[in-house]
C-alpha cells in the first residue's frame, strides 16, 4: 500500500509541476517547485507542498495558485486515470527558509 501511494504521489508531482509550468501564468522571475506530495491513504485528498522563489512573491504566488486551484485540478484529473481522484491543497514548504535560518544561526556561534 506504502508503494501505491508514493507511486501516486510521484505521479501527482510530475503532472502537477507540468501544469503549473504550461498552464499557469506568473509574473516574470516568479519560480514555484513542488518540494513534496502527501496524499492520504484513501486516496481522497493530496497535499502539493510548494516552495516559491523569490520569497518577497510567496503572497502573490500562493494567492494565483488558489484562484487557479479548480483549473489545475480539472487538468489533473484528465491526466489521472484513477478513482477516486484526489483534491489536492496547496502548502507552503517552509524547509529552505528554516534550513537557512539555522545555518545563520549557526555561523553567529
Amino acid at each position: 500500500m506504502i508503494e501505491r501511494i508514493n507511486k501516486i504521489n510521484e505521479l501527482i508531482r510530475k503532472h502537477t509541476n507540468d501544469i503549473i509550468l504550461k498552464d499557469l501564468s506568473l509574473k516574470d522571475g516568479v519560480f514555484i517547485t513542488i518540494a513534496k506530495v502527501d496524499t492520504t491513504p484513501d486516496l481522497r485528498y493530496t497535499r502539493v507542498f510548494v516552495s516559491i522563489f523569490p520569497e518577497k512573491e510567496i503572497s502573490y504566488a500562493m494567492k494565483t495558485l488558489e484562484k487557479e486551484i479548480f483549473q489545475i485540478q480539472g487538468i489533473l484529473n484528465k491526466k489521472l486515470s484513477m478513482r477516486p481522484l484526489p483534491k489536492i491543497e496547496f502548502r507552503l514548504d517552509l524547509t529552505e527558509s528554516k534550513a537557512d535560518e539555522i545555518e545563520k544561526l549557526l555561523k553567529e556561534i
